[in-house]
């Protein structure tokens, strides 16, 4: 299960190619905005996490925010999305730049997938679930709703600190009365057909089924806002 924290590392060469907006340099890393294809001026739902939300080694249209995006215009949903991912990113990095996704137009929704670096690096588990807490915290404030999704540690990181990150989610979860993705790579963390030649991110097909996981979080909430056009 190391692949399921170590996945969300890379370098900004392996970067998707698109249409890209710099974020400011309070950012921990340098990263990208893209915004999927889709009429201006629609509600938006930010994609906001690290290498796996910006879809290292794929090209744009690869990503799952963009593949989320096509699902949304198949069942008729009127929303952006915007991947706002960062390669390398922690929590800590992520507070330095929410502000500045949130700025994105009308964020209804924000998907939030960090933490995992946070423990491949060997923060205390403590210190990412504040920094997660305060991240959903902003983002209720802004008037978005949010998803959380959930990363397993490591299994050599031992059965106490696996329980403890598994439990950190959970709490922020039900604290903050977010819905909850257990594991952001359910049923793609560990195969190697679903994953790139690093073994670590998935790949076209992987990055498939991570949509899918996401937008079976994502549709009921949704369909509690309005009804497909």
């Amino acid at each position: 299960m190391l692949a399921a924290v170590a996945a969300c590392q890379g370098n900004d060469a392996s970067r998707p190619r698109s249409s890209q907006t710099t974020p400011p340099a309070a950012a921990a890393t340098t990263g990208t905005v893209t915004t999927a294809t889709a009429p201006a001026g629609r509600p938006k739902i930010v994609a906001f996490g690290d290498s796996l939300t910006a879809g290292l080694g794929l090209p744009a249209h690869q990503s799952y925010p963009s593949l989320l995006q096509e699902m949304l215009e198949r069942d008729g949903y009127s929303y952006e999305v915007v991947n706002a991912g960062v390669s390398g990113d922690t929590s800590a990095g992520g507070l330095r730049r929410l502000d500045w996704a949130l700025a994105e137009g009308e964020v209804r929704f924000l998907i939030l997938e960090l933490g995992a670096n946070d423990l491949l690096r060997g923060q205390p588990v403590a210190e990412m679930k504040k920094n997660l807490s305060q991240l959903i915290k902003t983002a209720q404030v802004r008037g978005a709703q949010v998803i959380l999704a959930g990363m397993y540690a490591p299994t050599n990181t031992g059965a106490i600190y696996q329980k403890e990150v598994a439990e950190a989610f959970q709490t922020l979860a039900r604290e903050h009365d977010v819905k909850l993705i257990p594991f952001f790579l359910d049923r793609v963390a560990g195969v190697e057909n679903l994953n790139l030649e690093d073994g670590i991110h998935p790949n076209a097909a992987g990055t498939q089924i991570v949509a899918e996981t996401v937008y079976q979080t994502l549709k009921p909430l949704l369909d509690q806002q309005s009804t497909p056009s």
